[in-house]
């Protein structure tokens, strides 16, 4: 059966029943295998999004509750000097770019088992808008 666009109905319900489970606004995987495409980033809205919910735990260039976020980009995760990282985060093999934080910050516990954050952005548009402040401010 499809609609009125040609598109089948099954491929709908069954891209419709996956957003519902997955439920976190993480980037996922439709029927047609495409992953919806992650929104433009604007840096100045993202200081003000970063100063609304991340300032409470972190700063650009002190570590706090967590770590010191200029020069995040490129960097190895859990590998900001200084700070004391989880297990988990430390083992990592990875270095935070726009998809990793895209994730992180969608859920970080989910991303990387045994990170001690427990924070979530939702919102796709503020998460992106984070990202491009974060890369802004990292020289990148």
């Amino acid at each position: 059966m499809v609609n009125a666009k040609g598109r089948s109905l099954v491929a709908m319900g069954l891209t419709f029943i996956l957003a519902v489970i997955a439920g976190t606004g993480a980037i996922m995987a439709t029927a047609s295998g495409a992953a919806p495409a992650m929104p433009a980033g604007d840096a100045t809205r993202g200081a003000q999004v970063y100063e609304d919910n991340c300032t409470g735990c972190h700063s650009l260039d002190a570590n706090r509750v967590g770590p010191a976020h200029r020069g995040v980009f490129g960097r190895k995760a859990g590998s900001a000097p200084g700070f004391a990282y989880s297990p988990a985060l430390k083992k990592a093999k990875f270095a935070w770019d726009v998809a990793k934080l895209d994730t992180w910050l969608t859920n970080p516990q989910g991303f990387v088992p045994g990170a001690k954050m427990g924070f979530r952005l939702p919102d796709a548009q503020k998460r992106a808008d984070v990202i491009a402040y974060l890369k802004k401010e990292s020289g990148k």
